[in-house]
């Protein structure tokens, strides 16, 4: 009850014509036709009652608010069509048809009132979006804390003590405040606007609080909730130095950051930039609907005219209008498409007007980049290889933890992939271990996984593009190309080590060029070859090579489905452009589905192929989905360009129309899907209205509809058509 009360408050807010339409009734019910003046007849009203006038007062009031509404719709290029409103209400108080002009009356207010609860309705989740956005934000003012590189010290004599990190020595804290308590370390603290915020600025995050702006996490470790901005639902941890984003939802321990972007070139404000346009955008089916609007009030204008000149009754003519309104073209068209936009952005899917939505429902071909879209973002382990002959006691998930853990300080592309792989095997080590198996002979006990939570690892050192080494649990271990990982000391191949079995000549065992090649083409033939979209990273571990660790660039794991999804929309033309190696592209198209391969291109090359497809006849629309900065090109050359993210980035949808917020794939069909139903539901919404008003003014015309009765009639079907066009919210795809 309370919230339905709050409701109508607020409907009457923005309606203030609908609580006096309502209380018009009164005077109208109980003293229509009292007239404390005597006779005193007008042209046209004759001579009205008290309640009658009311109704007069109010009807002029609504013709004045609603013609000025027509002529600020003509200042902003848009056809002013409640031509008919006015004039049926007009007709109604000429042939003094007083019910009948309150019902219009109510009519109209009542219209806008819905009209604004179904605005309202269908931008909820972009409503929902705008009002999550950070207002306040924790500027931390401790003694010692400052912008980094500027002294923060009260001294006059211009000297710093400033250690470069933004913080500068300070004296220890009495042990009372030393003591981990929560409040010594944040109750220095003002709260501030989020717009006073400049990069620099320390800041403090309590728990469950929304980070104001972009920044770099301070603490050691932090939670955060990014379903805000890329729609992800399971938290997130990031840890020291990672970059934390305004929206994110902070977690049960309060955070530590410093301020990277000012409030207004954050993150989050650039998503609400983004649904600012889509909102404020027309698109060209709604522009359309307005343009249809005025041949349906010439026709009606007709309509009521031919009645009234065949009948000779002007009462006619008022009958006809009441029913003639072109709600369903003014009101269901848009506030479908705001509800499929509501709903592309609930499914973390931002549009920059809704044109794209129109588009999107046309779409024809789509065109893919490969890396990063159709697959993973970095290759994945997909097998470790044991050197034959090595004669060492580790497996496979001994060899990826030790290469996982010193990998996990490297830069290298192939990294991120080999140190998620010895995360995993890690764990399967404690599993094993857990479960009481013991494969590792004493003393090797304190190999990783055995018995250890974590290793020990030390002298990390990287050699760029060769390899990465160190100490994980007194065992050096060596990653990385074959001539690094097989090398000794000093630096060398030891190759009467590695190649048993055959005699070695003064060539092989020279340090130079020649015998290495040798060797290194005898250790690849032991491991075997490659395929065409495979690489390889070599692990030595305590100076001798035991292991090969096998990569490629995998497909998304619902890349496969989504295409189908797609084929299953009707979109027959799939299409994959890549700058890799066409072996590999192909390798990576038969995985996923796809047929028609674009390899080995140059960003041009991507752009020159959708610009073809873009402008052959009969084409319908070209999609681009993408991920990197080079895509930036080709996603402008397309039709619609669609960036696919995590949140985190925006570099490609800066050039994009259709920007995915939770880097998933599954989001591209699911779009289209969403765009169709919109359109679909929009067009059933205008017609079904359309249809209704045109018979039930045939029917007034031949008078089986009183005015009274059309009016409300007339209403409901404007609710009706607007509650059609609000289920584009509901998620039947």
């Amino acid at each position: 009850m309370r919230k339905f009360i709050y409701l109508c408050s607020h409907l009457c807010v923005q309606v203030p014509l609908l609580p006096i339409a309502v209380l018009t009734v009164i005077p109208l019910a109980v003293c229509p036709s009292w007239r404390p003046w005597g006779a005193a007849d007008i042209p046209v009203l004759g001579n009205p009652g008290v309640g009658q006038w009311i109704v007069i007062i109010v009807v002029a009031y609504t013709i004045i608010d609603t013609v000025r509404g027509m002529i600020d719709d003509l200042r902003h290029g848009r056809v002013g069509v409640d031509l008919l409103a006015v004039v049926a209400i007009a007709a109604t108080v000429a042939v003094q048809e007083y019910w009948a002009s309150w019902a219009v009356v109510l009519m109209i207010s009542s219209g806008e009132a819905i009209e604004e609860y179904a605005q309202s309705k269908a931008e909820s989740s972009l409503t929902a979006l705008m009002t999550a956005a950070p207002q306040t934000a924790h500027v931390v003012r401790r003694p010692g804390v400052g912008v980094a590189g500027v002294n923060t010290g009260d001294g006059s004599d211009g000297s710093s003590d400033d250690r470069g990190d933004g913080f500068r020595k300070v004296a220890a804290l009495p042990s009372s405040a030393a003591s981990g308590s929560s409040d010594a370390a944040t109750s220095h603290y003002d709260t501030v606007a989020v717009e006073s915020v400049t990069p620099g600025d320390v800041l403090i995050v309590l728990p469950g609080e929304t980070v104001p702006v972009d920044g770099e996490l301070l603490s050691g470790s932090a939670t955060l909730d990014l379903s805000n901005i890329n729609g992800e639902p399971v938290p997130r941890e990031v840890f020291a130095g990672a970059r934390v984003m305004s929206g994110a939802v902070n977690g049960s321990t309060t955070l530590t950051m410093r301020a990277a972007e000012a409030a207004r070139d954050s993150q989050y404000q650039r998503i609400l930039a983004l649904v600012a346009a889509a909102q404020d955008s027309r698109p060209a089916v709604v522009k359309t609907a307005d343009v249809l609007a005025v041949p349906f009030t010439v026709l009606a204008l007709a309509i009521a005219a031919v009645a009234w000149l065949v009948s000779g009754v002007p009462t006619r003519f008022a009958q006809v209008l009441v029913l003639a309104t072109p709600c369903p073209l003014l009101i269901a068209a848009p506030v479908a498409y705001v509800a499929g936009t509501g709903r592309l952005a609930k499914s973390g899917i931002l549009i920059k007007t809704q044109d794209v939505l129109e588009n999107l429902g046309r779409v024809t071909h789509v065109f893919f980049d490969k890396t990063g879209t159709l697959t993973v973002k970095q290759p994945q382990v997909t097998r470790v290889e044991m050197l034959p002959g090595a004669g060492t006691h580790l497996n496979e998930d001994h060899v990826l933890m030790m290469a996982g853990v010193v990998e996990t300080y490297s830069v290298h592309i192939l990294a991120k992939g080999i140190a998620k792989a010895g995360t995993e095997a890690l764990s399967r080590l404690h599993r094993r271990f857990e479960e009481g198996q013991r494969l590792c002979p004493q003393p090797d006990a304190d190999w990783p996984g055995h018995g250890r939570d974590y290793p020990v690892v030390k002298h990390i050192d990287e050699d760029a593009g060769k390899g990465i080494s160190g100490e994980v649990n007194g065992h050096k271990v060596r990653v990385g190309r074959l001539s690094f990982a097989a090398s000794g000391e000093d630096g060398f191949l030891p190759v009467e080590r590695i190649v048993p079995g055959r005699a070695t000549t003064d060539g092989d065992r020279r340090p130079g060029k020649q015998g290495e090649g040798r060797l290194a083409d005898e250790i690849r033939t032991r491991f075997g070859m490659l395929a065409p979209d495979e690489m390889a990273s070599y692990v030595s571990v305590d100076g001798h090579l035991i292991a090969r660790i096998v990569l490629r660039d995998v497909p998304r794991a619902n890349a496969k489905s989504a295409l189908a999804s797609l084929r299953g929309l009707g979109i027959a033309k799939l299409s994959m452009l890549t700058g890799d190696k066409r072996s590999s592209a192909a390798i990576i198209a038969s995985e996923v589905g796809i047929d028609d391969v674009h390899a080995e291109l140059f960003p041009e090359d991507k752009v020159t192929a959708v610009t073809t497809a873009t402008v052959t006849p009969s084409r319908g629309v070209t999609m681009m989905v993408g991920d990197g900065v080079n895509d930036a090109p080709v996603l402008a050359a397309a039709d619609i360009g669609m960036a696919m993210t995590d949140g985190t980035s925006t570099a490609a949808s800066e050039s994009a129309q259709v920007v995915i917020l939770n880097d998933d794939i599954a989001a591209v069909p699911r779009a289209i899907a969403i765009a169709r139903r919109t359109k679909r539901v929009m067009l059933q919404a205008v017609l079904a209205g359309l249809a209704l008003a045109l018979i039930g003014m045939v029917a007034a015309a031949f008078n089986l509809i009183p005015v009274v009765v059309g009016a409300f009639l007339q209403e409901a079907i404007d609710v009706v058509s607007i509650l059609w066009a609000l289920t584009a919210l509901l998620d039947r795809d």
